[in-house]
């Protein structure tokens, strides 16, 4: 399984969302410099986070965007579905239809249990517990 920078870069903008919480809204152009992203692609990624309703934005001298709901309340499988899609690790597992082997397969077992711990680390994380991490490592010191 491989991650696109769009769910990468999402996660890191949403991080940025999270440290932020209860303060300003974030400009755009803030958020894509303190993570080195193009402000163009980050447009179109916050997009998809504020369709899901993740995020919110305000207009403005003094607008920009912010987490829609407190950071202890986004579950990190609530930001990764829109971005990626299902947490599918193959096919097969789920879709009888995508190989001729579904039934009789020997490793099918194996990959639908990879599939459900991924998806499961993922339920069971917020953004808080993210920043909460972050901040013991000391890596948000600077902006928080």
């Amino acid at each position: 399984m491989r991650l696109s920078t769009r769910t990468r870069y999402g996660l890191r903008a949403l991080m940025e969302l999270a440290c932020n919480y209860e303060k300003k809204p974030l400009p755009l152009k803030t958020i894509a410099q303190r993570q080195g992203v193009s402000v163009k692609y980050l447009e179109r990624v916050i997009v998809i986070l504020k369709n899901a309703g993740i995020v919110k934005s305000s207009r403005g001298s003094l607008g920009g965007y912010m987490l829609a709901k407190p950071p202890d309340q986004i579950k990190i499988i609530d930001c990764f579905r829109p971005l990626e899609g299902p947490v599918v690790l193959v096919d097969c597992v789920y879709d009888e239809g995508s190989c001729s082997r579904f039934a009789d397969c020997m490793v099918k077992g194996l990959w639908k249990q990879v599939n459900d711990v991924i998806e499961d680390v993922l339920k069971s994380k917020t953004l808080q517990d993210l920043v909460e991490n972050t901040k013991r490592e000391g890596i948000l010191d600077y902006r928080i």
